[in-house]
């Protein structure tokens, strides 16, 4: 199977079954892409977190990276076309199935938005899609985002706890709360 093929299997297993948004699919993008080999958890860590600064979704970030970089790897004298071609390729794929979904489930809920069974399915689903959240908090706690020594570590769970506390108790912009973790972390790293 070619790589092509390979990518576009894994990208429509993650747009139909990646419930939940960005952070609930990360497990099922990290087992489809990590796992195969096609980047390190160290390169998933830095897709994660260029997701976050980046405008758009994890699923479609992630989907033009790995588009990009799989095949380059795969197929030996690979330009970057054959990159540009996988990014397309892996961008579409993971949209296909949400596209495909709402625009066909939209109808049907409306139809029957009085209905037990469908406000059973989404009772259902609500504690999955945290379950799969909390999965994706714990993915990201990793040697690369909390260091390697016990020292790093430390120093990276004081950053985190301080970031959400002026998030949760003051009106400080998470914006300048990021841009004061990030500077934290380059004077004390």
């Amino acid at each position: 199977m070619s790589i092509y093929l390979k990518l576009i299997w894994s990208y429509l297993k993650i747009g139909f079954f990646g419930f939940g948004g960005g952070y609930a699919m990360l497990a099922l993008i990290e087992n489809e892409i990590v796992t195969p080999g096609w980047i390190t958890e160290k390169m998933f860590t830095d897709i994660v977190a260029i997701s976050q600064m980046t405008p758009g979704p994890i699923g479609i970030n992630s989907a033009t990276y790995i588009g990009y970089v799989a095949p380059i790897k795969a197929i030996e004298g690979a330009g970057p076309l054959w990159g540009i071609l996988g990014s397309i390729l892996c961008t579409l794929v993971v949209v296909l199935p949400s596209f495909l979904l709402v625009r066909y489930a939209g109808h049907f809920i409306h139809r029957h938005r009085d209905s037990e069974v469908i406000e059973g399915i989404f009772r259902g689903l609500r504690p999955v899609v945290i379950g799969l959240i909390a999965s994706a908090a714990l993915i990201l706690m990793n040697g690369e985002n909390f260091g390697h020594t016990p020292d790093d570590v430390t120093v990276s769970i004081i950053i985190a706890v301080v970031a959400l506390a002026v998030n949760l108790f003051t009106k400080i912009h998470p914006i300048l709360i990021i841009c004061a973790a990030g500077l934290a972390g380059l004077l004390l790293f």
